[in-house]
């Protein structure tokens, strides 16, 4: 396969959609099919939508395991690393020199008050991917009753580890449908075990150092990457979905709160008019938790986050396009992905009440309250009935901040 494809070549296709591909992972895939498919037929249509809908049944960023799916079946694992590297890189590198601006910006006091629309926006964006997941994924009554139950588990135990538990519970619970499936013929599996034994070792060994260095401030880094290597390696359904857990955790978690409510949704907001993939939010994080030690070390803690978010999901991407053919033909694990969607579609919904509760309960002042509400159903309301781009929409509240 590695001979269809010249690496430059190749790479320059990743480079060009890194920097042009707004309006995340539901659009993302329009831009592959043009460029990928239509422009250099690297691949036919089928087997790019057969690669997405693998991405769509694994955890972490479902348009980046895509794309590097799509290097990795031309050009192996060495053009499927470049190809993160360079889909990533531009996005990263802004968000980090955002989280950089903002803190310097903070030390010498300088006013953020323009990016205060972005907040109640990036609650808007939130809120319609919920909207969105839900039409997609959720078309029986017992879905409806899981996304209601998984919002409401989200909301009130404030702990990065219950969503894994509703993840896996949902799932377990419309396993038990199975037979509502039928039947596919049995394959017998033959993979190459490696990636997975990575990503498991990883895993275990990130966790277990992180524990050892709790007590050390210097070693942040090192807790960063296990803090989102793990929760990379358990969103399922792409950036909304990891919203509530990196707020959870790095919000209202008490040992950590290392962001403030505001400047989470200003760094969310800002990447919703970004190119690229959407965990590059990671970055941002990183960088404000370890701002404490200057620029350099905002930088380290950016390159740790990133690499956390966007490793599991690569080692899981090149493990299953070996053994996908005949996991799916097992008729309780097309189930179980009925209550794990539907249970994701409620984590994004409780994150959107989360995240827009702050800026009510830290102004109560009856102007700015309505003033958020019309900047988030606004928001909400130009994404659901416009085809103004995403990055349009944040750049127009940039410009009232500025303004007003």
């Amino acid at each position: 396969m590695a001979s269809r494809v010249r690496y430059p070549d190749f790479l320059k296709e990743v480079f060009l959609l890194s920097v042009s591909c707004f309006g995340g992972p539901q659009t993302h895939i329009a831009h592959f099919s043009k460029r990928l498919v239509e422009r250099k037929k690297y691949l036919s249509e089928a087997d790019l939508m057969e690669l997405n809908a693998l991405g769509q049944v694994l955890p972490g960023p479902t348009s980046t395991q895509t794309l590097t799916a799509v290097a990795y079946k031309l050009g192996g694992p060495n053009l499927a690393y470049l190809t993160l590297i360079i889909w990533m890189l531009p996005s990263v590198a802004i968000m980090t020199t955002a989280a950089i601006l903002m803190a310097s910006f903070e030390t010498k006091q300088m006013s953020l008050e323009f990016t205060r629309f972005i907040q109640p926006m990036a609650v808007g964006f939130v809120a319609y991917g919920a909207f969105t997941i839900g039409m997609k994924t959720i078309t029986r009554p017992r879905g409806v009753v899981l996304m209601v139950l998984a919002a409401v588990a989200s909301f009130i135990v404030k702990t990065p580890i219950v969503f894994p538990i509703i993840l896996l519970a949902a799932g377990c619970i419309t396993a038990f449908n199975y037979k509502a499936h039928p039947r596919q013929p049995k394959k017998k599996f033959d993979v190459a075990w490696p990636n997975l034994f990575l990503w498991i070792g990883v895993l275990i060994f990130a966790a277990v150092l992180g524990s050892f260095t709790r007590s050390n401030p210097e070693l942040l880094p090192i807790r960063l990457f296990e803090n989102f290597y793990r929760n990379g390696s358990l969103v399922f359904g792409g950036g909304q979905v990891l919203t509530p857990m990196l707020y959870t955790e790095f919000v209202q978690f008490a040992p950590k709160r290392y962001l403030t409510s505001q400047e989470f949704l200003s760094g969310y907001g800002l990447v919703q008019a970004l190119p690229g993939p959407v965990y590059s939010f990671s970055s941002f994080i990183g960088a404000l938790s370890m701002r404490e030690f200057g620029t350099s070390g905002e930088i380290v803690g950016a390159i740790a986050a990133a690499a956390g978010i966007f490793l599991p999901g690569t080692f899981l991407i090149f493990f299953m396009i070996r053994v996908w053919d005949s996991l799916k033909s097992f008729r309780s694990i097309r189930a179980s992905l009925e209550g794990i969607l539907a249970a994701n579609t409620g984590l994004v919904a409780a994150a959107a009440l989360l995240l827009f509760l702050p800026l009510i309960s830290e102004d109560h002042s009856l102007k700015n309250i309505l003033l958020n509400l019309a900047f988030t159903f606004g928001t909400f309301a130009l994404i659901a009935f416009t085809k103004i781009p995403s990055w349009a929409i944040i750049a127009a509240g940039l410009l009232l901040g500025f303004v007003i």
